[in-house]
C-alpha cells in the first residue's frame, strides 16, 4: 500500500474503520454514509471479501448499484440491489436478537465513558436542550449486536461524562452484568470507538480506553477534545494513515459525488510528516 498525501478527516475514519471489519462476518449498519462506506470499502479492497450487511431497514446482503447510486440513505431499489432478501426494520431486529448479526457500526452525538450513545437529546431533557432525529435502528443495533463500532467526530462535546440522553444502551451506568440486568443479551456491547485522531476501545472494567492516535495528532491533542478523560493503553499505537489505493476505490466507487469531500479538515504530508491543512 502507498500512504496518502492527501485526504480530509472523513476519509480518514471510513479507512480506519473499514480495516477492522472481520472477513465472514454479517454487520448491520446505520442508514448510509460512513457506516455502510466502510464495509464495501473493506469488501472492495479485498480486507474482508465474505463480509456482508444487514440495513435499519432489513435489507441483507444486498450488491448496491454503485457508482450510480449515493449510498447515502437507504429505502432504495438500487441501494438494495441484488440483496439476498427483502424485509423490514422487524427482520434486522429479529436476526439480532437471535444472535445472528456480529457486528453493528454506528454514527452518534455523544457517547460516554461506558459507550452510552446519545443521538435523541442534547441538554437537560425534555424542554430546556436540543432534540434530534434519534436512533432509529441504532438503539436495536447497540443492544442486541455481539459488538458495536461507534464512528463518530473527535470532539470535546462528543466524549463525554455522561450522555444526556441514552438513545443506544453502552455498559450502561458501567457495573457487571448492567446489560444483562437490563434485559440485553449477554456477551454483547461495545467494542471500537473511531474517530478521524484516535481509536479506543474497552477496558476490564468497561471504561473507554484510548489504544491509537493518528499520525497528525498527538496525545495531548486528543486528550484536549475529550471533556471525560479516557484510560490509557499501556501502548498507544500510531494508526497508519489511508493509502492511495483506498481512497482511489473510495472517490471512484463508493463516494462518486463527493458527500464526504468537505467534512472535517484536510491533511496533507508534507517535510517528511502529516499536518492539518490551514
Amino acid at each position: 500500500m502507498t500512504p496518502a498525501t492527501s485526504f480530509n478527516e472523513r476519509e480518514a475514519l471510513v479507512c480506519q474503520t473499514a480495516r477492522l471489519i472481520d472477513d465472514g462476518k454479517l454487520y448491520w449498519v446505520a442508514g448510509g454514509g460512513g457506516p455502510m462506506y466502510a464495509v464495501l470499502l473493506a469488501q472492495r479492497m479485498g480486507y474482508a471479501p465474505n463480509a456482508q450487511y444487514l440495513t435499519e431497514d432489513g435489507v441483507l446482503a444486498p450488491q448496491p448499484l454503485l457508482p450510480f447510486d449515493p449510498i447515502q440513505t437507504m429505502v432504495s431499489a438500487r441501494a438494495g440491489y441484488r440483496a439476498l432478501q427483502w424485509g423490514t426494520m422487524n427482520t434486522a431486529q429479529d436476526y439480532a436478537a437471535l444472535g445472528l448479526v456480529d457486528y453493528g457500526i454506528l454514527n452518534t452525538l455523544q457517547v460516554d465513558q461506558w459507550g452510552n450513545i446519545n443521538s435523541t437529546f442534547l441538554g437537560e431533557y425534555p424542554d430546556a436542550g436540543r432534540r434530534f432525529g434519534g436512533p432509529g435502528g441504532a438503539d436495536s443495533i447497540a443492544a442486541m449486536c455481539w459488538r458495536t463500532i461507534l464512528m463518530t467526530d473527535q470532539d470535546r462535546r462528543k466524549f463525554v461524562d455522561r450522555v444526556d440522553f441514552i438513545s443506544s444502551p453502552g455498559f450502561l451506568d458501567g457495573s457487571e452484568g448492567a446489560r444483562e440486568r437490563a434485559g440485553l443479551p449477554a456477551g454483547t456491547g461495545p467494542w471500537r470507538v473511531v474517530t478521524p485522531w484516535a481509536m479506543y476501545d474497552y477496558d476490564a472494567d468497561r471504561r473507554l480506553r484510548l489504544i491509537g492516535v493518528s499520525a497528525w495528532v498527538t496525545v495531548d491533542e486528543v486528550l484536549a477534545e475529550c471533556e471525560h478523560k479516557p484510560q490509557m493503553a499501556a501502548e498507544i499505537c500510531v494508526l497508519e494513515p489511508p493509502s492511495e489505493e483506498e481512497l482511489v476505490v473510495y472517490r471512484s466507487e463508493l463516494d462518486v459525488r463527493g458527500q464526504t469531500a468537505d467534512a472535517g479538515a484536510w491533511i496533507v504530508y508534507q517535510d517528511g510528516r502529516y499536518v492539518r491543512a490551514g
